[in-house]
């Protein structure tokens, strides 16, 4: 044993060891460690990793947890050695723990992969291939366009946000079973989809492929969804805003006639407010002040222009109703909305809607009118009490609205703008998940169980908490006011160290002040991240200073910033046509999550990443 003499007389002083020379022949018979290591695990109750049941009870929860969630592999392995630890198990070689690690993550994936592929149909894996097609004539894969949402808030463009919802909606994906699969998983397969080239995708082994596809048109379907109801959202918002804006335009342009108009009727009212006016010569005395004719014009004018208190701008929102009409039909036909009970009135007049699309008719009969609000009825009624189909559209619009955002009403395979309660795991879904949800959270399948040991563990915590609370001066309790409360004393302030504040500015000045672009090179230098990235074609890089590109076109997308401040025509790595070139063919999701696997590794070999938190 290569150990110190001055250690050993250390330790052995320490351990009441009376002859510590002993300590050096230890080592000299072979089976004398092996004995000691079986006698020590003997008398502790350790478990040797291979045994049985411990390394299968391992495998199990590591394996429900890579099923289940998308942990990186780092924390799956801490979590390995933290339950060895807690069960008294010896710990294996941090490369036999690695490799278990990762046989169970490609396992679970393969899993995922078999389960999904096996989901489409013999027509819905013809139409996944057709996917990655280009159409004659057009420079985009049908999946490139699918991965295009709005961009703008209009009518036209909430009219191609619902089209590229139908057109994934006609895949039929959503009536496929995925009762069992984790949602984690297919967001992330989904999201590795959006990132990934069409061309890559392409070349993947067929099980994969489908999985992946499988994956992104059922997450793209949900988000198509999404996103034309926003935008739906945004265009009404913008319909009440322009009409709000066009409302005070006009109130400011008739505001003169308006005071004018107001003037007068108040010299006419203070006539008649006059006591010394007799109240047979009343009439004559006003006329006389104000002729009939200007006051019954001024009557007319206020009648006009002045607004009702409940007014919002309704009258401006119908004037919109040629704008609303060339996108009504589609929000009518394509979206399929449900309803709570509160939202059941504002669903059957979509419904009665719905029904009339393709009609002309401007006057609607037997309309359900419980929608039709205070400030909106003398907009939606005529004269003879019919209901007006533009004023009915718009009143019904703004109800939709607000119905969406109270969850009133919702629409089916929706995310955020779906039912809340759909969320929560129940029924079938809930039994299918329940044991290994309940085996990744560490908690027993039974209620009854779970609860009893809640209450144990709480009932000890109470109990340890009350044997401590006499001896601790900090915590005190008031039992002024109507209910006790507990006091907590504030911590006293700690002043800093002289040599903490010297260490502090010495600290300071060895950071060198560098521009970003010089630490990301730096950086680079020395881990060599930039070498993960390869080219899409699979071929050798030929260009000079390409680790100087990469990570110009990073930082542009890091930063948000583009490339255009980081463009120098006078250096080669930098030019437009080099940056956009990279950022085509090298920047991928395959590549960026290897260059992340290699910085991530070389910052868990560094000590003082240790010291700081295990290299995270």
């Amino acid at each position: 044993m290569q150990i110190p003499p001055g250690v050993q007389f250390y330790v052995a002083r320490q351990l009441n060891i009376r002859y510590p020379e002993i300590i050096s022949r230890y080592a000299q018979r072979e089976n004398t460690r092996w004995e000691h290591h079986g006698l020590i695990r003997q008398h502790y109750s350790y478990h040797d990793f291979g045994d049985f049941p411990w390394s299968f009870r391992l495998k199990r929860l590591l394996y429900t947890r890579a099923w289940l969630s998308n942990e990186r592999p780092g924390l799956m392995f801490d979590f390995a050695t933290a339950w060895l630890l807690q069960n008294k198990v010896l710990l294996p070689a941090a490369s036999t723990l690695t490799r278990v690690i990762g046989e169970i993550r490609e396992r679970a994936t393969r899993r995922l992969w078999r389960k999904l592929a096996a989901l489409p149909n013999r027509w819905q894996t013809a139409q996944l291939a057709g996917l990655l097609e280009i159409p004659e004539g057009q420079r985009l894969s049908v999946m490139e366009h699918l991965k295009r949402g709005p961009v703008t808030i209009s009518g036209p463009a909430f009219t191609e946000a619902l089209e590229r919802y139908t057109r994934l909606r006609s895949l039929e994906f959503s009536c496929l079973n995925f009762t069992g699969l984790p949602a984690i998983q297919l967001r992330n397969l989904a999201r590795y989809a959006g990132m990934a080239s069409v061309k890559y995708i392409s070349r993947m082994p067929e099980e994969r492929r489908l999985a992946i596809l499988t994956a992104f048109v059922k997450a793209q379907e949900i988000s198509a969804l999404d996103e034309a109801v926003d935008v739906l959202d945004m265009l009404i918002l913008n319909i009440t805003r322009e009409a709000k804006k066009t409302g005070q335009k006009k109130r400011l342009r008739t505001l003169k006639d308006l005071d004018r108009a107001a003037l007068l009727l108040a010299r006419a009212c203070a006539l008649l407010l006059d006591e010394d006016t007799a109240d047979d010569l009343l009439r004559k005395t006003i006329f006389s002040s104000v002729s009939v004719a200007r006051l019954a014009e001024s009557v007319e004018k206020v009648n006009e222009l002045a607004r009702p208190q409940d007014t919002n701008f309704q009258d401006e929102m119908v004037e919109q109703y040629g704008r609303v009409r060339r996108f009504l039909p589609a929000l009518l036909r394509d979206l399929h909305f449900r309803a709570a009970p509160d939202g059941e009135h504002t669903l059957a007049a979509i419904h009665y809607l719905a029904e009339l699309n393709g009609s002309k008719k401007r006057i609607l009969d037997d309309a359900p009118e419980h929608i039709i609000s205070g400030p909106w009825k003398r907009l939606v009624y005529d004269a003879d009490g019919r209901i007006q189909r533009a004023g009915y559209s718009l009143c019904l619009l703004e109800r939709l609205q607000d119905a969406l955002r109270r969850r009133d009403i919702w629409l089916e395979n929706s995310d955020r703008w779906g039912d809340p309660r759909q969320k929560l795991l129940q029924g079938e879904e809930w039994q299918a998940q329940r044991v290994p949800v309940c085996r990744a959270l560490g908690h027993p399948t039974n209620g009854s169980k779970a609860s009893e040991q809640l209450a144990a563990q709480l009932d000890e915590t109470w109990k340890t908490v009350a044997s401590r609370f006499d001896r601790n001066t900090a915590v005190d309790i008031c039992n002024e006011g109507k209910h006790p409360s507990l006091t907590i004393s504030s911590l006293d302030k700690l002043d800093e160290p002289p040599a903490l504040i010297q260490l502090s500015s010495r600290v300071r000045q060895l950071l060198p002040p560098v521009d970003l672009t010089e630490l990301l090179l730096e950086i680079d230098a020395r881990t060599g991240f930039t070498r993960e990235f390869s080219h899409v074609s699979e071929s050798g890089a030929r260009a000079q200073d390409l680790h100087i590109s990469l990570c110009a076109v990073m930082l542009a997308e890091a930063c948000n910033i583009g490339h255009e401040p980081l463009i120098k025509h006078n250096i080669p790595a930098l030019t437009r046509h080099r940056l956009s070139w990279v950022k085509q063919n090298y920047i991928r999701a395959e590549t960026l999550v290897s260059a992340n696997a290699r910085l991530v590794d070389f910052q868990s070999s560094l000590a003082l990443a240790g010291y700081w938190g295990a290299g995270r």
